[in-house]
């Protein structure tokens, strides 16, 4: 198949995956994965931080591969974390001579047989979200179409990310307000039963929960919840 063809076709793949059922895990697997056939590199890997702001990697590929030994390094340290600090592209590392640079990742990725790395922001708009580092076999000189392409994946990767938190974000605020109506509502109801229990206006009425609420600690839908089910005397004893 023609390689440019292929490429649009992974885009398009890579696109489907921002539904409401987004998997970040499964969708950053996938990217990884992509990256290795598309830009003919030895291993992907994606680093992203952790609540903590430590740098964990959440895919590579090939999975079971040589990625995988240096994922399980608990340091800090190597292209992806100097990447993601500095915000852009760090192209064409020779690993054999980054001992220096990296003591513990250096050594441990020559090791694993690697010769290059390049690593690249996911970045969107100065938002860094994390890093995409490629690993090759054997040295090779940098490739401007391969690093554009690899930017554009790793650019993707930040827009599924970013749309996700989005996502999720507005579902929180939806239930948030929903919550907030739903109160209201109640609160209402119970404005008119506390009303005409004591015979006092709507406005006094939600006056008193109010005072009440605010004199007992509680909140002014846990007032209203006591009034509808039947406890408005609670309410009254309180002045």
């Amino acid at each position: 198949m023609d390689g440019h063809r292929r490429l649009a076709q992974v885009f398009v793949e890579l696109a489907d995956t921002l539904v409401e059922t987004f998997d970040v895990v499964d969708f950053l697997q996938l990217l990884s994965d992509r990256c290795v056939e598309i830009l003919a590199v030895d291993g992907a890997g994606l680093l992203l931080p952790d609540q903590h702001g430590m740098l964990r990697w959440m895919a590579v590929s090939p999975e079971g591969g040589r990625v995988v030994e240096l994922s399980e390094l608990d340091v800090q340290e190597g292209p992806g974390p100097d990447c993601f600090a500095a915000g852009r592209p760090l192209p064409d590392i020779h690993l054999d001579i980054a001992h220096d640079r990296w003591p513990t990742f250096g050594p441990a990725a020559v090791q694993a047989g690697f010769a290059t790395a390049h690593a690249l922001p996911l970045r969107l708009r100065g938002h860094v979200t994390g890093a995409l580092v490629l690993f090759a076999d054997r040295p090779t000189p940098p490739d401007g179409e391969m690093l554009a392409v690899a930017q554009a994946m790793a650019d993707v990767a930040t827009i599924g990310l970013l749309q996700q938190r989005a996502v999720r974000e507005q579902t929180v605020l939806a239930a948030q307000l929903q919550s907030a109506l739903d109160s209201r509502v109640l609160i209402e109801q119970a404005k008119g039963v506390l009303a005409a229990s004591a015979g006092i206006t709507v406005a006094e009425a939600f006056s008193r929960m109010r005072t009440h609420a605010r004199r007992t600690g509680l909140t002014l839908t846990a007032v209203a919840t006591a009034v509808v089910n039947g406890q408005p005397d609670q309410v009254r004893l309180g002045f």
